[in-house]
């Protein structure tokens, strides 16, 4: 029996977002002096260099293609939205608009 393609998916996706995670974690402890700001927002140039690249239309589109910049972009914009929401660090007890009893 063949394994379904989404759960194959779904697999990739996670190794994925977790080697990402890993690569950072690793990058910080062999530059302990380095922003780790910096370090943040190199692994999201990178990933989303790849992403743009990874979502370019074919040529002989198919349905799930994203045939404009814009549209590229806005689902971009919304998988990231999305990862944030997700994210076990979006809220810090420092955030300005944490409610405070």
């Amino acid at each position: 029996m063949e394994p379904d393609l989404d759960d194959l998916n779904a697999a990739l996706f996670d190794d994925a977002a977790d080697e990402v995670v890993d690569l950072g974690n690793r990058l910080a402890a062999d530059n302990p002096n380095a922003d780790p700001w910096a370090l943040a927002d190199g692994l999201i140039a990178g990933a989303v260099h790849f992403w743009l690249y990874a979502h370019q239309p074919q040529d002989q589109p198919n349905n799930d293609d994203l045939l404009s910049s814009r549209e590229r972009l806005d689902e971009l914009m919304a998988l990231i939205r999305q990862s944030a929401g997700d994210s076990e660090y979006l809220h810090s007890p420092h955030d300005v608009d944490v409610g405070r009893a």
